[in-house]
């Protein structure tokens, strides 16, 4: 007897069997698995993605290395202000993530945002780097056109970071779990091969390549800009490799609503005959689907443990600003290469590629092997503390770099240096406030004080008497002298007269070797100290600007008068320092120049900095990368770029918070290191103790009701098929 009734069709028994109405028309047929490297389980396509990577972080952290020397001696502000400016572009960097997860999960998708962002990016470059080309308008043009430079970047580079990474994982199938996590791991070591090179590159185009006749601020903002053009043609390159997951809606906006309707509902629900309910967001049941509750309270469980993270990012990213500030007071020779300042910071993603590989395959396995169970929580904990170090360690350089400096100055007080150029001792005697004697000393002819004389004045400005005595002449002069300031008086005399020059010491304003000469001939004199670089220097007492020459041995520099040519030598000029060079003519052997320091450097190498390097390196290395793999495997699926974008919100916190310290603490900067130091010693306490209450969810866990869903059609396609061999 047949068994099909009359109206069933062979189909209606393949029916699967699923509380979902089922799709309509043939099964579709399977889709082609992307294209894998080399035969392993890492899809083809992340490595146009690590490529792209590589590019953009080159760009950003090039122009960022750059960007502290660049507000101070080319905008020229303030330390303070300079390193607010600095933290606020980071920060701003970082609060951007929420607009392109916005815009990525609700919008565009992830890889059209990381496309449109790019363009917004690359035009910010390029206006940041028509900013820094001196001729191009004053100095309130530069500053605007790097305000609307750095924001067009901060909002390209910002929208940009929460989805290139967690394209990136988008790329593995789930079976893969292992190869996305060594993924993440690669993926850092491209961030930090970026800004190895672009940190090491970008200063030597600053400082070591002169144009418009002095450093090459605009050459050394161009080359990332052309990097970030190449990272978006590398992205583009493999679009068609990309699995391109759609934008699950909006979800931000959806976590909102949901949030506040489960406050305001719990709120209206005070009433003790109203059962209590498990969690406070299932107060949002009336409203909102399960799958959207479930999904937010394991975003509000990550959120929560993110709110002590802030305080490890402000130390960090003072590499770029304090640090460096620092690293401008100490000698950057190293006898077979000069540091610029800036250079330093390539130490950090040098060492964490060395750091990566070694955490991983040796000190992670280590612990393990001792049977203690090092989870990301723990780890995060001591990359907290090893930072801590890190900046002790930065105050005790400071401490010692005070130490070796110059005597500071107070309130109504100069210092001052007397060189006297005479043919004779000339008693030099400084009066104050009723003639009253502020310094008085005898100087011997070319006789190099040993130091400066500190002298007090009545006001912060002020017109001060100097009495000088020669042989028999005794000659009252007057200068104009200014609180906080250096200064030389250079005597003059020539047997029948005594006068004097006021010099102020301008000290070195930038990284380079600076030299100035003061000319007592009675005619012109050329200077040539290079091929392109000729010093004029009018006569009697003339005095040149300073000029940025190259470190080394200066034995015979070529000089020209009207009358006759004649060579100085200006002996070894150090890195860093300034001189002031006097040109006379009171020996048989022509004219000499005596050789002063403006101001004295700091005999201090440059390579104590690297302990602290080493230790916030290590930490950031337990930190970061932890923090990075532990934000994409705590996220919903749903929700994977706004968890990565509440990371990265973490960074603009905590340099919004050095941004404040720096304006409004008033301390000394190693009372601010230790001050910073100590903070985040409390705040790993703290953290430790939320982590350890905190339960990590199963990454299969965050999959959400479509893997369910997925699972469920695959089990009924198996009865199917069971369903067909029996026919």
């Amino acid at each position: 007897m047949n068994s099909f009734r009359k109206k069933d069709s062979k189909g209606s028994l393949f029916t699967p069997v699923s509380i979902e109405e089922a799709p309509s028309g043939p099964l579709s047929p399977p889709k082609k698995p992307p294209p894998k490297i080399c035969g392993t389980n890492y899809p083809l396509s992340i490595a146009f993605i690590v490529v792209n990577e590589f590019c953009e972080r080159f760009s950003y952290y090039g122009m960022k290395a750059v960007l502290t020397l660049y507000f101070l001696y080319f905008l020229h502000w303030h330390e303070d202000t300079a390193t607010s400016i600095y933290h606020a572009f980071s920060s701003l960097c970082y609060f951007t993530p929420l607009l392109g997860a916005a815009i990525a999960d609700s919008w565009l998708g992830k890889f059209k945002t990381i496309i449109y962002l790019s363009l917004v990016y690359v035009l910010g470059h390029v206006i940041k780097s028509l900013g820094a080309i001196p001729m191009l308008g004053g100095q309130s043009l530069h500053r605007v056109l790097a305000v609307i430079g750095l924001s067009l970047i901060a909002l390209g580079t910002g929208g940009i970071k929460p989805c290139v990474a967690a394209f990136g994982g988008d790329q593995f199938e789930e079976k893969h779990a292992n190869e996305r996590t060594r993924y993440f791991s690669v993926f850092y070591l491209s961030i930090n091969a970026g800004s190895l090179i672009s940190t090491f590159v970008t200063p030597m185009l600053r400082g070591d390549v002169q144009c418009f006749g002095d450093d090459c601020y605009a050459l050394a903002f161009g080359i990332p800009g052309l990097l970030m053009v190449i990272a978006l043609v590398v992205f583009i390159m493999g679009s068609k490799m990309y699995i391109k997951p759609p934008p699950k809606g909006i979800i931000l906006a959806q976590v909102i609503k949901c949030v506040w309707f489960a406050l305001s509902n719990r709120f209206k629900s005070r009433s003790r005959g109203i059962p209590r309910r498990q969690h406070w967001l299932d107060w949002a049941a009336e409203k909102y689907p399960k799958e959207l509750i479930r999904d937010v309270k394991a975003l509000t469980r990550v959120l929560f443990l993110y709110i002590p993270l802030p305080m490890f990012w402000a130390l960090l990213d003072q590499q770029g600003s304090r640090w460096t500030l620092q690293a401008t007071r100490m000698d950057g020779n190293l006898g077979f290469f000069v540091l610029q300042p800036d250079q330093m910071q390539v130490l950090n993603p040098l060492l964490v590629l060395v750091f990566i590989p070694v955490f991983d395959f040796g000190v992670y396995r280590l612990v393990s092997k001792c049977g203690i169970h090092f989870s990301s929580i723990r780890k995060m904990a001591v990359g907290m503390i090893l930072a801590c170090l890190a900046f002790a360690v930065a105050a005790v350089i400071e401490i010692k770099i005070y130490e070796m400096a110059p005597s500071q100055m107070g309130p109504q007080e100069v210092f001052l240096q007397v060189l006297n150029v005479a043919d004779n001792e000339v008693k030099v005697t400084g009066l104050g406030a009723n003639n009253k004697s502020l310094l008085e000393k005898s100087i011997k002819p070319f006789q190099k004080t040993p130091h400066h004389f500190k002298l007090q004045l009545n006001a912060k400005k002020q017109d001060l008497h100097f009495l000088l005595e020669y042989q028999n002449l005794s000659v009252y002069t007057e200068h104009f002298l200014e609180e906080k300031s250096w200064y030389s008086l250079i005597l003059h005399g020539n047997g029948e007269n005594v006068s004097s020059v006021m010099v102020q010491n301008v000290g070195n304003k930038t990284t380079a070797t600076t030299v100035r000469f003061v000319n007592t001939l009675h005619t012109d004199v050329n200077i040539s100290l290079g091929k392109d670089t000729i010093v004029s220097v009018g006569e009697t007492f003339g005095m040149s600007p300073s000029r940025a020459v190259e470190r080394g041995e200066y034995p015979t520099v070529y000089c020209r008068t009207k009358d006759e040519d004649f060579y100085l030598n200006l002996g070894r000029l150090d890195f860093g320092e300034a001189y002031l060079f006097v040109i006379t003519n009171k020996t048989r052997q022509g004219p000499k120049a005596w050789k002063m320091e403006d101001m004295t450097a700091s005999k201090m190498s440059i390579a104590w900095q690297l302990p602290q390097y080493a230790l916030v390196t290590a930490g950031e290395v337990m930190f970061s990368v932890t923090g990075l793999e532990f934000s994409y495997s705590q996220a919903p699926s749903s929700m994977k770029s706004v968890l990565q974008a509440a990371w990265l919100l973490t960074v603009a916190v905590g340099n919004i918070i050095v941004l404040t310290v720096a304006q409004f603490s008033g301390l000394a900067q190693w009372a601010e290191f230790i001050l910073f130091s100590c903070l985040l010693l409390v705040v790993c306490l703290i953290f430790s103790i939320m982590g350890y209450y905190y339960v990590p969810v199963n990454p299969e866990e965050t999959q959400g009701s479509e893997n369910k869903q997925l699972s469920h059609i695959q089990g009924n396609m198996i009865n199917l098929k069971t369903k067909k061999t029996k026919l």
